[in-house]
């Protein structure tokens, strides 16, 4: 019978250099849990003394406008770090945002303070731990120049680029709400990629013609 909570630790690549008592130590120090679609993993100003994982499903990361608005700021694909660190000095994590599952979906939860104890004061897992973070620190970088730089031509191309396998799951409506543009606009931005070339359109789904010319448009050069 296969250890469903060490199968899942191994799906995860943050976990591929651990040989089988490390793989055996982090079983020790963690939980696996199941949400159904649509449940909330944590909220804005929550903490926990814990670092989760996304073993398989889809995370929404979103915060709340004074009138009461989503604001969309990423998705978090399964084999990710979901926890937003700021510093290994605290045994207690700060969530800054709420996210919320978009299917159903499996975790890992690690104790935080014996995680760094038995594997980051040991050398163990520290690239790791830092190229989690630095991705972390590119993914507020695309929120900030998708809100503050990107115009609609330009949002819509980054999230096909980055994102296409979401694009094609959700509603026009509610791509639209997430990049906060028009349904009229995410329509006429469409148009005007498949004019040019650059994306097909069968059955309201989207494929990528050419790469390089949807790239280009959301690091400068417009259509």
């Amino acid at each position: 019978m296969k250890d469903e909570k060490l199968e899942s630790i191994k799906k995860l690549n943050f976990f591929k250099s651990l040989d089988s008592e490390q793989l055996q130590e982090i079983k020790s120090i963690s939980n696996i849990v199941e949400y159904p679609k649509g449940s909330i993993l944590y909220y804005e100003n929550d903490t926990f003394n814990k670092i989760f994982f996304l073993v398989s499903g889809v995370l929404k990361v979103y915060k709340i406008d004074k009138f009461e608005n989503e604001i969309f700021l990423y998705h978090i694909h399964k084999n990710s770090l979901i926890s937003e660190l700021t510093s290994l000095d605290n045994d207690s994590i700060y969530c800054y945002s709420n996210s919320e599952f978009m299917e159903d979906s499996i975790i890992i939860e690690v104790n935080f303070t014996k995680f760094k104890e038995k594997f980051l004061a040991n050398n163990i897992l520290n690239n790791e731990f830092i190229n989690e973070i630095l991705l972390k620190t590119h993914q507020l970088h695309c929120v900030v120049n998708r809100e503050l730089v990107f115009d609609a031509t330009a949002k819509v191309a980054f999230m096909i680029s980055e994102d296409l396998e979401m694009f094609n799951s959700l509603k026009r409506q509610e791509v639209s709400f997430m990049l906060h543009i028009q349904p009229e606009t995410l329509s006429r931005v469409l148009k005007k990629l498949k004019r040019s070339e650059i994306i097909e359109v069968e059955n309201s789904n989207i494929s990528i013609l050419d790469y390089e010319k949807l790239n280009n448009i959301f690091r400068g050069e417009q259509l």
